[in-house]
């Protein structure tokens, strides 16, 4: 019986997750850094405890004090969010130690999954397609070898992490062992562990994730998937669902795939499978995230599912509050908002001077920030997320529109006018993208 849960989180998501809690009627324990001290999060949890400076080593990923935290304020479960240590497997074993539920998928499956070779390896003996590979890259004997029989062009990723970060595209034999070193050294600095290996590379495919959500009782379901090809460097800008290019029979393969793939392994909670579907219709499995997603609230909008309150029922022991298979209703669009300048990307820290989110029928904000409020630079550029939802995508993407011509927010610079130019761009309206799009959206005119 979980009674009172602590966020090990800050920001929005950790709202979010306060909000979960009031409405079960379980108790909230915020945890901030001194630079948060302000933050929304803080100020409607039922506790609040500072645990470091504004570094996220010395607060948000340091273990010791967020476990000190929870026992401080007797705090008897704990949730992690996304980021920081949501996918961490270590601090996973050290909550279960210390007699805390742990909300969130057992340490095994987020160890196996966070390696992206055994991944990879357990979804090929779970029948889930993967992509031609190798396994990890320890010589430039490995280099050349799997170069060779996997073929150009081909792409190089950290065994240990995502996000972009160590990935090399190499299109020719010449860059090989730069391409390698330069992805190792990336990812040392990133994941302690500078391990890599390659696949081949999908020129122009669509990402394309599955929502799956299992108890503890042997049910094992999906919710459907989530359109998220409108990426910048790797990074998520806008997501949608469902997807507009996938058939019926593509639909129906990519989500019995992914709810083998938990049931394989035993995973319980909720997680994500992310696939590449390539210009032939092919679908791939990329990696796992064993944990709630930042887009989480487009799958919300479309099933009437509140995952966040799922993952606490199950961490609790209950089954899945539904039974059967979740039908998408209508369409919706998530908008990342970002403090950041939208001409260079570079992030605007700041005080928000003013401040007006949009609203109405099938509008949802989720955000931490108020009038007033100083954006700090120690964190992601991140400040809200505007979900939208409609009878269908058509209807979605005008709604989306209106909501960006209707957000006011000074003080600090902000992406809104580049987000208006993705939900304007007709290619976008159409349906008509890959991953590739948002940087031929950016390109210079030749």
């Amino acid at each position: 019986m979980i009674k009172k849960v602590l966020i090990a989180n800050r920001g929005e998501i950790a709202l979010r997750v306060i909000r979960a809690c009031r409405e079960l009627g379980l108790e909230s324990v915020a945890v901030h850094s001194t630079a948060d001290a302000d933050s929304l999060h803080v100020k409607f949890a039922d506790q609040a405890v500072c645990i470091g400076p504004p570094p996220s080593r010395g607060s948000y990923l340091n273990m010791p004090m967020i476990i000190s935290a929870a026992e401080v304020t007797g705090a008897d479960a704990i949730h992690p969010g996304y980021g920081f240590l949501s996918e961490n497997a270590d601090f996973a074993d050290v909550v279960k130690k210390c007699k805390l539920t742990w909300i969130g998928p057992p340490p095994d499956a987020m160890r196996l999954m966070g390696d992206k070779i055994r991944a990879r390896k357990a979804m090929q003996d779970a029948g889930v397609p993967v992509l031609p590979g190798s396994t990890g890259l320890h010589s430039e004997s490995d280099v050349f070898e799997g170069a060779e029989r996997i073929g150009f062009p081909l792409i190089m990723k950290a065994t240990a992490g995502g996000g972009g970060r160590g990935m090399k595209i190499v299109f020719e034999k010449e860059k090989l062992i730069e391409s390698w070193a330069m992805g190792r050294t990336e990812a040392q600095a990133a994941f302690g562990n500078p391990e890599m290996y390659m696949e081949r590379y999908c020129q122009k495919p669509r990402h394309i994730e599955i929502q799956v959500v299992a108890d503890k009782h042997g049910h094992y379901t999906h919710l459907g998937e989530r359109e998220c090809s409108i990426q910048r460097r790797h990074q998520k800008v806008l997501e949608e669902a469902p997807s507009c290019a996938l058939p019926d029979e593509t639909r129906k393969k990519l989500q019995a795939a992914a709810v083998r793939a938990i049931e394989s392994i035993g995973y319980t909670n909720v997680g994500t499978l992310e696939f590449l579907l390539d210009s032939d219709g092919s679908f791939y499995f990329m990696e796992m995230n064993t944990r709630l997603q930042v887009e989480h609230p487009v799958t919300e909008l479309v099933t009437g599912v509140d995952l966040v309150r799922e993952q606490l029922k199950i961490a609790a022991g209950e089954p899945l509050s539904w039974s059967g298979e979740k039908i998408a209703r209508g369409h919706a669009i998530e908008l990342r908002i970002n403090a950041e300048d939208p001409s260079s990307f570079a992030p605007w820290p700041g005080k928000i001077t003013a401040l007006h989110m949009p609203g109405g029928l099938g509008v949802r904000v989720d955000t931490h920030v108020y009038a007033g409020y100083t954006v700090p630079p120690n964190y992601d550029s991140m400040i809200a997320k505007v979900i939208v939802h409609d009878i269908d995508r058509p209807a979605a993407i005008r709604r989306a529109r209106r909501c960006l011509d209707e957000m006011v927010i000074e003080g600090i610079r902000t992406n809104i006018p580049f987000l208006r130019r993705i939900v304007n761009n007709q290619d976008f309206i159409r349906g008509d993208f890959d991953t590739g799009f948002v940087g031929r959206l950016l390109a210079p005119p030749t």
